[in-house]
C-alpha cells in the first residue's frame, strides 16, 4: 500500500538553520493497517504526514503508494486517495458553504466532471448519512455555525464518502473538549471498520495508541526507532513503552504530559 524508501526531509538546508526532520525513513505499511504514531513534540510525527501527503517536498527518498511512485506527485493529486483530518476542526470543511454543499463537494471529489442533483433522494441519503452524527436536520446549515466537535465529525464523515484508499488521522480528537473526542474517536473506530480503510494517527496517548490498531510506532528525532505489531503490541503497557524509549535513546521521554492525555 504504501512503501517509503529512506525519505529524509531538511528544513533551510545550506543555512545556519538547516534542520534535519526526517532522518532517512523507512516504513512499510501494508493494505488495511491501522498504525498509531507516537512520540516526543519535535519527534517528526506531523512531518512525516506531511511528506506522505505531498505538502512538503522530500529532500530525498522515494515513495511509493498503492503501486505508484509518488515521490514528486503534488498535494492535490495525492488528495484524491489519501484523506487527512488535521487537528484543527476547521480545515476539513468549508465555513460558508452549506452542509450538504459540503457533502455534494466530498462526494464528487476525484470525479472529473461528475455533477450530482440534489434531489429529494438524495438530500435522504445524506439524512441518513448525518443521522450518523446528529446533524440529519441542519442540511441547509451554513457548517460555520457548528461546533467544532461537529465540524470534526462531519470532516470524518466527508472523508468517508470520498473513497480515499488511506486515510491520515494527525491528532484528529487533540483540540476537543472529552464528550467530543470521544464520539469522534467511536465514529473513526466505527468508520475504519466498516470500510476497511487503512490508516496511520499520530497520537500523544500511548495507551491509546496500545489499544487502538494493529500496529504501534515510535518516532524521535525524524527517526522511527521502534515499530511493533499483533500480539506482541497488545503485550505492551505504558510504562514499557516509556523504559523502551530510555533505554533507545538514553534519554528520558520528554511529554509525560501527553502520556494520559486523549488523542
Amino acid at each position: 500500500m504504501l512503501e517509503l524508501t529512506s525519505v529524509t526531509k531538511v528544513f533551510y538546508p545550506g543555512t545556519v538553520n538547516e534542520k534535519l526532520a526526517i532522518d532517512g525513513v523507512n516504513l512499510h505499511v501494508n493494505k488495511g493497517d491501522v498504525v498509531c504514531i507516537v512520540g516526543s513534540n519535535g519527534s517528526g510525527k506531523s512531518t512525516l504526514f506531511n511528506l506522505i501527503s505531498g505538502t512538503y517536498p522530500v529532500t530525498a527518498g522515494k515513495m511509493v503508494f498503492d503501486g505508484a511512485d509518488i515521490t514528486s506527485k503534488p498535494e492535490y493529486r495525492r488528495a484524491m486517495t489519501i484523506g487527512r483530518i488535521f487537528q484543527d476542526p476547521t480545515k476539513g470543511t468549508a465555513a460558508n458553504m452549506s452542509i450538504e454543499d459540503n457533502m455534494i463537494t466530498a462526494e464528487t471529489k476525484g470525479m472529473k466532471g461528475l455533477r450530482i442533483s440534489l434531489n429529494n433522494e438524495k438530500r435522504q441519503q445524506y439524512r441518513r448519512l448525518l443521522s450518523l452524527i446528529g446533524l440529519e436536520d441542519r442540511l441547509k446549515d451554513n457548517v460555520g455555525l457548528l461546533s467544532g466537535g461537529q465540524r470534526q465529525a462531519l470532516t470524518l464523515l466527508m472523508m468517508v464518502m470520498s473513497r480515499p484508499k488511506m486515510v491520515l488521522l494527525d491528532e484528529h480528537t487533540a483540540a476537543l473538549d472529552p464528550r467530543n473526542a470521544q464520539t469522534v474517536m467511536d465514529l473513526t473506530e466505527r468508520f475504519i471498520a466498516e470500510y476497511q480503510l487503512t490508516a496511520m494517527m499520530v497520537t500523544h496517548n500511548m495507551q491509546f495508541a496500545i489499544d487502538f490498531g494493529n500496529r504501534l510506532i515510535m518516532m524521535d528525532e525524524g527517526s522511527i526507532i521502534f515499530d511493533v505489531s499483533g500480539e506482541e503490541k497488545s503485550k505492551l503497557t505504558v510504562e514499557a513503552l516509556v523504559r523502551l524509549f530510555k533505554d533507545l535513546r538514553n534519554k528520558t521521554y520528554a511529554n509525560d504530559a501527553g502520556l494520559l492525555t486523549k488523542a
